[in-house]
C-alpha cells in the first residue's frame, strides 16, 4: 500500500504529463486580478467548494486559510499576509469567511493540552504557550461572533489602510449557501464621509 506522500507523487507525475500544461500555458500573474483577498478557515469541506461557491477562479484572490479563521496577534501571519497582499500585490478588499459547523467552535483548551500531552508534546513546552495558546483556543466559542470579532480586528490594526474594505461573511459547508455578516463598504463610506 502507498503511502500519502507516495501518492502524491505519483499523481502528480501522471499531472505534469497530462494536465499541467493546460494550466501553466493559461498562468495567472501572481497580482490578483479583483483585487482581493479571502480569509478562511482551513476545514476540508470547503476545499474546491467554497471558490467556485462565490465566483473565484484561479488568478482572482489571495486566500490565507487557518484553523477558524482567527487572529492571533498584532503581527500575525495573516496580517503580515494582508500587508504583502495589499501593499504589494494591489489588495483593495479583504473578505472574511467564517462557516457553520467549525470544529474550533468545539474545541477547549485542557482538551487541546491532553491529545498535546498524549502526543508526547512536553508540559514544560505547554508552560511557555500556556496563555496564547488558551486565549487562542477559548476564544472562539461562535462562528458568527467570531467573523465579527475578526472583521473589526483587521479595521482597526494599525498597519491596515482604513479604505480596504472588510467584508464579514458565513458560508454553509452543506449547502453553499453565503450570508452577510458584516458590509464593509459602509464602514469605508463613514471613514470618507468622516475624513472627506
Amino acid at each position: 500500500m502507498m503511502r500519502i506522500l507516495e501518492e502524491m507523487l505519483s499523481f502528480n507525475h501522471e499531472f505534469v504529463k497530462k494536465t499541467a500544461k493546460r494550466f501553466a500555458h493559461n498562468l495567472p500573474s501572481k497580482i490578483p486580478s479583483r483585487e482581493l483577498a479571502i480569509f478562511t478557515c482551513m476545514d476540508t469541506r470547503l476545499v474546491n467548494f467554497l471558490l467556485p461557491a462565490i465566483g473565484v477562479k484561479r488568478g482572482e484572490a489571495k486566500v490565507i486559510q487557518n484553523a477558524g479563521n482567527t487572529l492571533s496577534g498584532p503581527l500575525c501571519a495573516t496580517i503580515r499576509s494582508f500587508i504583502v497582499s495589499i501593499f504589494e500585490l494591489g489588495v483593495k478588499e479583504i473578505v472574511v469567511i467564517g462557516h457553520l459547523d467549525c470544529g474550533l467552535s468545539k474545541l477547549t483548551y485542557p482538551h487541546l493540552v491532553e491529545k498535546m500531552i498524549s502526543r508526547g508534546i512536553s508540559p514544560h513546552a505547554l508552560k511557555m504557550v500556556e496563555k496564547e495558546l488558551a486565549d487562542w483556543v477559548d476564544q472562539f466559542q461562535d462562528p458568527v461572533h467570531n467573523v465579527i470579532e475578526v472583521v473589526e480586528k483587521i479595521r482597526n490594526h494599525p498597519l491596515i489602510p482604513k479604505d480596504v474594505s472588510v467584508h464579514g461573511l458565513m458560508f454553509n459547508p452543506y449547502t453553499g449557501q453565503l450570508g452577510v455578516v458584516i458590509d464593509g463598504y459602509d464602514a469605508v463610506t463613514d471613514i470618507e464621509v468622516v475624513n472627506g
